[in-house]
């Protein structure tokens, strides 16, 4: 993998993850605040409390929101891509095996690479059929 096509994948899992914290955030502020007004009017050690300690209360669902969410959402992200990981070396092996090759590494990511330019070859010629 180059360095480029990381960097692509580690802006792609922020942009995942940035925009499941903050919906998670949101979720979490709106489940806390629902509740201290539930507390507030039904419990009445609740409502003798003061305001900040009110708001650390929401706070803390707040950001328990925001670190839930995000965590799930990369986690989620990560275990795609290990499977398109996964699924794409099995089939580098299995590739290989035909030609009577051993997978290693080398082989691998050399099968990789033909496979992506391969692919890009494609693109090209179907542009250039298109002009």
């Amino acid at each position: 993998m180059s360095r480029a096509q990381l960097r692509e994948d580690v802006e792609e899992a922020y942009k995942i993850q940035s925009e499941a914290a903050t919906n998670g955030a949101l979720r979490g502020t709106s489940i806390g605040i629902g509740l201290a007004i539930i507390a507030h009017h039904l419990w009445p050690v609740f409502r003798r409390q003061t305001l900040a300690f009110k708001g650390f209360v929401v706070s803390g669902f707040t950001i328990t929101g925001l670190v839930f969410s995000a965590e799930t959402a990369l986690m989620a992200h990560e275990n795609i891509r290990r499977r398109e990981e996964n699924q794409l070396r099995r089939e580098a092996r299995l590739e290989l095996a035909r030609k009577g090759l051993i997978g290693t590494e080398t082989e691998i990511a050399n099968w990789k690479a033909a496979r992506r330019e391969r692919q890009l070859q494609k693109v090209r010629n179907s542009n250039q059929q298109e002009t």
